[in-house]
């Protein structure tokens, strides 16, 4: 069974409910209605290079979102396809409480928000209303593949050596990810025991809070097997000390010596990925703004450079395009959190 996160088939789309969902004018001031604070933008519908507008992050400083939703803003600020961001980072519930605070300000033609994969999958381990197919998507920005760490002294030498094993007593194999129930690390097990013959819920999996306890996990034999984007592996590959048996994309990467699970047979391609949301009820000449400044951003070298700087792959779609995918992975994310008993 071919399980895959880039799929491309036509859904009906959003945009032709937008002007139903618009209840302020896009001229107007925005409330902030989840926390009583008046945005001070202006209309986005015309020229970007002279809002001011403002990037919500979904979680603290420093990670993944963060660096995109930064990284995006500054070559936007710098190329002057807009004229200043204020960022701001709303941590809570994974992802879930920015989100509900992006669909809480509804009409505000000034706000932006970067998510991602694992804001999908917090809002149903969070049992919240803030899905992310009522918001309305702008621009996929960028994709990281997932990749299968063993400590060097491991026995398994191939992805089909941990497969056997872990086919043969799943609950005898320790798997270890970064992230919480419903994130990218723990998804990507989940989705890779479906497609190898191991029930999802019968998977010993044990979450770390990011890749360095992962790392000290892996390197004291608390665990078997690591799965996690490459980024913050990339010390103790290049010494030895941890080797990758497969990466999850469609192609390999240059930054590991390893295939992908489809080289090596098992049907399933799986990337994270990080975009952009705008709130619901804003009109289609501010989407339409939007989209022609990402474009634009897309373009330029120093998004090129941004991109090579942090080893991230180019995924770029907006629209329509983008929101024909969000629809799957919400379906795919919520069914396979279904399965587990988590949403």
């Amino acid at each position: 069974m071919s399980i895959t996160l880039n799929p491309r088939r036509t859904r009906p789309t959003r945009r032709g409910l937008r002007k139903v969902l618009v209840t302020i004018s896009v001229v107007s001031l925005a409330t902030l209605t989840a926390c009583g604070v008046t945005s001070d933008g202006g209309d986005a519908g015309g020229d970007l290079s002279d809002q001011r507008l403002r990037m919500m992050i979904p979680n603290a400083a420093g990670g993944g979102y963060d660096l995109t939703g930064r990284a995006a803003v500054k070559v936007m600020e710098d190329e002057n396809l807009a004229d200043r961001f204020e960022v701001s980072n709303v941590e809570g519930a994974s992802g879930t409480v920015a989100m509900q605070r992006l669909l809480n300000e509804e009409g505000s033609d000034d706000l932006l928000m970067t998510m991602g994969l694992g804001v999908i999958g917090a809002v149903y381990t969070n049992q919240s209303d803030a899905t992310v197919d009522k918001a309305i998507p702008i621009a996929r920005l960028i994709e990281e593949q997932e990749a299968i760490l063993v400590p060097a002294d491991s026995p398994f030498t191939t992805v089909n050596d941990f497969v056997e094993a872990w086919k043969a007593d799943p609950d005898k194999l320790i798997i270890g990810g970064g992230s919480a129930p419903g994130g990218p690390d723990h998804l990507f097990p989940m989705q890779l025991a479906d497609a190898v013959g191991v029930t999802p819920s019968d998977v010993a999996y044990v979450e770390y809070d990011g890749g360095g306890p992962l790392t000290t996990a892996l390197l004291g034999s608390k665990i078997d097997v690591g799965m996690s984007g490459l980024g913050e592996f990339a010390g103790q590959i290049e010494d030895g000390s941890l080797r990758v048996l497969a990466v999850s994309g469609a192609e390999r990467l240059d930054t590991a010596d390893a295939p992908t699970l489809t080289e090596e047979g098992i049907d399933l391609v799986f990337t994270n990925w990080r975009g952009v949301l705008a709130p619901p009820g804003i009109d289609d000449a501010t989407v339409d703004a939007y989209i022609a400044a990402f474009e634009e951003m897309h373009d330029t070298q120093a998004w090129k450079d941004v991109l090579e700087e942090n080893g991230w792959s180019d995924n770029f779609a907006t629209g329509d395009e983008f929101d024909e995918f969000l629809t799957e992975q919400n379906d795919r994310v919520r069914t396979t959190l279904t399965d587990l008993g988590l949403a």
